[in-house]
């Protein structure tokens, strides 16, 4: 298929990778020429701008950092995009965006889908996403060919501005994981107990998760080359926050989980790793 790929980024680069190996035409534009350049080098196409992007491509992909950019890329989608275009929005943003975009995608017959998805750099580059779709079912079930050639789950969770509820609670239980992980390797060092060996049993054990599986050594090396930043993050704990707000929800773990990461950010770590809460549960024992 012609898909166009807007924003280039950690996730959205090797993401627009693996729509090449899977066989579609991929113009991808980002505000980075660098990035531009890299698409062509894998074989896409570059684009000047988004409506360029959008012209002539049977699915558009924004894979922005937050509800502005989308906000402010969407009606040029919407307005340029050709007749019955296949929307999938991958960001991360406000379900109530979501929402409103689908609406005014509808009006134009533009199909939008809001697709967050979860597994960070290393599940962007390995094409093993897993991705959490809002919309009408039909226009998953379209979405669906170019969905599997960037992740290995692909569920449709309810309609528009569902995939970002999802992704919200995704997200509040990735944030307290990295905040608990974080505690037990403080425990463990303070208490002379290598943490190496002390994670290991954990992973292995009914407190093994994916985070254990792939960050328990670079965090216990103090290794944080970013895959998810904390900026992001922050950002992120903001939507699910909000969300319960809306919802009427009382969420303290979530409420504590978010000031852990407004603290790595005031401190400082904004631009490195989420596994960087480790820093703030030392400075707490320092």
């Amino acid at each position: 298929m012609n898909i166009g790929f807007i924003g280039l980024g950690i996730m959205g680069s090797p993401m627009a990778a693996n729509l090449l190996k899977a066989g579609h035409v991929v113009t991808g534009y980002d505000v980075s020429a660098e990035r531009i350049d890299q698409l062509v080098a894998a074989g896409g196409k570059g684009a000047s701008g988004v409506v360029d992007a959008v012209a002539g491509a049977e699915v558009v992909i924004t894979m922005l950092p937050d509800s502005p950019q989308v906000e402010e890329v969407a009606p040029l989608v919407v307005e340029y995009g050709r007749p019955n275009l296949l929307y999938i929005d991958m960001s991360t943003i406000k379900p109530e965006t979501s929402r409103r975009v689908a609406t005014q995608a509808a009006a134009a017959g533009v199909r939008a889908l809001d697709a967050p998805v979860s597994g960070g750099e290393r599940g962007a580059i390995e094409g093993t996403l897993s991705i959490m779709v809002g919309g009408e079912p039909d226009d998953v079930e379209a979405a669906r060919p170019v969905l599997w050639s960037l992740g290995t789950t692909v569920v449709h969770v309810g309609p528009a501005g569902a995939g970002q509820t999802v992704k919200a609670a995704n997200q509040l239980v990735v944030g307290g994981i990295y905040g608990l992980v974080s505690e037990a390797i403080v425990l463990l060092e303070a208490s002379g107990v290598d943490p190496v060996a002390g994670l290991d049993v954990l992973a292995g054990g009914l407190a093994g998760s994916r985070i254990l599986e792939l960050k328990r050594h670079t965090m216990v090396k103090r290794e944080f080359a970013p895959g998810f930043r904390i900026d992001l993050h922050h950002k992120d704990m903001g939507i699910a926050v909000a969300a319960a707000r809306e919802a009427g929800l009382s969420l303290p773990l979530t409420g504590q989980v978010a000031q852990l990461v407004a603290a790595a950010r005031a401190q400082g770590h904004g631009s490195l790793d989420h596994s960087a809460l480790l820093k703030v549960v030392e400075r707490l024992n320092t």
